[in-house]
């Protein structure tokens, strides 16, 4: 069968070298792809938001099933434009993509549905601001409403600050919304869980822990991920009860008794907070670089995992795992998250020879003349599998050593709180 894959970071190389893998796949299509993509695939430049022209290449070339791998395309609507026109898709509808779409929608939902999450006050205005700060502890969460490319949570220690923030918001510094959510702010320690979800029945798809902030030591700016690693050993089999009975069920129960529910990835962002889970956020598809770290770990063919879940037969595959650990290294260009310099070249990349458990996953890439560059922040991602998550960071490193890093800038600790505390990992 043919495969549409629509997207052009990391999580679309990593799911198109999943894809790759399948022996049910004759050709994979990437709208628009990047770099790594193009070895795999045949990339296609086109506008994923202009839905009919995404549906003319479909069309034009037999594509069977298409996997939406960002959050913009399903947060818009692609897959009821696409149902609608009888393509077989593999996403969340645009009602049930509101949970990421909207923080307001998911905190609303928690509300309704005795979720766990942090205490929180959807604000229009500054005075609303205002009123809850009176009555709040510093510090607190000030998060953008709507999509905002992993930039739109600021952790404000100061009044001062919160009302800055808020401003800027209302202001519309980041165009999806003009709606403040403010949260209070939970000290513990984050985790990400993941399922797979059709109409009926949803499926465990990994555990992560993702790394925000730009600098190490967790300094600095929140990104879009400087990396992570799988599985999060947090997640303990006691927990996994709490996070699926308290946080998932209700929350598609939720979307199904408005006849909205779920199909896809789900990605549960959670607060480990005396070993009680608490809802943070909902992503509605793979994370970014969450998925880098548990797509290698898959051994079932994703594309058979695609197919049930797009007709709703989920419970009939059991899913299986690697039992090795893996973790990913995000390298950036200088400047990310704030400006930075595209077009940058990528030296020596060939110079890195990859095991069986090693790989570069490409995210802001792309090739001029013949010549692999930069085209975006986070540039690549060097993944790898193996037993200890200190032996796998080291070698990370070692591979990252290899190319010629001039203009770029990364990570040195990923997984530095895990390695401290057990030194098995």
């Amino acid at each position: 069968m043919n495969i549409g894959l629509i997207g052009s970071g990391g999580r679309e190389h990593a799911l198109c070298k999943k894809i790759h893998e399948s022996k049910l796949v004759k050709k994979i299509f990437c709208l628009p792809g990047n770099a790594g993509t193009s070895q795999l695939a045949t990339n296609i430049e086109v506008d994923i938001l202009n839905f009919k022209k995404v549906l003319k290449i479909i069309k034009q070339y037999k594509i069977n099933l298409v996997v939406v791998g960002p959050e913009e395309p399903l947060v818009k609507g692609i897959v009821d434009f696409l149902r609608k026109n009888k393509i077989a898709v593999f996403g969340p509808n645009k009602y049930a993509s509101k949970l990421e779409g909207s923080k307001a929608f998911m905190k609303m939902i928690c509300a309704q549905n005795q979720i766990p999450t942090a205490k929180f006050k959807i604000c229009y205005k500054n005075t609303q601001v205002i009123n809850f700060l009176k009555r709040s502890e510093l510090p607190l969460v000030v998060k953008a409403d709507g999509l905002a490319a992993g930039k739109g949570v600021t952790i404000c220690k100061t009044k001062k600050q919160v009302i800055k923030t808020s401003s800027e918001i209302f202001k519309g510094k980041f165009k999806s919304s003009r709606t403040v959510v403010l949260e209070e702010f939970l000290k513990g320690e984050e985790a990400s869980y993941f399922i797979i979800v059709d109409n009926n029945n949803f499926k465990f798809f990994g555990t992560a822990q993702d790394h925000k902030r730009v600098y190490e030591n967790d300094k600095g700016p929140n990104t879009g991920g400087m990396g992570a690693y799988s599985p999060a050993p947090i997640v303990t089999k006691t927990l996994e009860k709490k996070i699926i009975s308290k946080i998932i069920k209700p929350t598609l129960k939720a979307l199904k008794t408005k006849k909205k529910s779920y199909n896809g990835f789900l990605y549960v962002g959670l607060m480990i907070k005396n070993d009680e889970p608490f809802l943070i956020e909902y992503n509605i598809r793979m994370g970014d670089p969450e998925c880098q770290v548990i797509l290698p770990r898959l051994k079932t063919d994703i594309v058979k995992v695609f197919k049930k879940a797009t007709l709703n037969k989920l419970k009939s595959i059991k899913i299986k795992w690697k039992k090795q650990k893996c973790m990913t290294i995000v390298l950036c260009a200088k400047g990310y998250p704030g400006s930075y310099k595209k077009n940058l070249l990528i030296n020596n990349i060939k110079k890195i020879k990859l095991s069986k458990s090693d790989f570069i996953y490409h995210a802001g890439t792309k090739i001029r003349k013949g010549v692999l560059r930069s085209n975006g922040g986070r540039v690549l991602n060097i993944s790898s599998l193996g037993d200890s998550f200190f032996k796998i960071r080291k070698k990370i490193i070692l591979n990252i050593k290899k190319l010629s890093l001039k203009n770029f800038f990364y990570r040195k600790d990923i997984g530095w709180k895990v390695i401290k505390n057990n030194a098995n990992y």
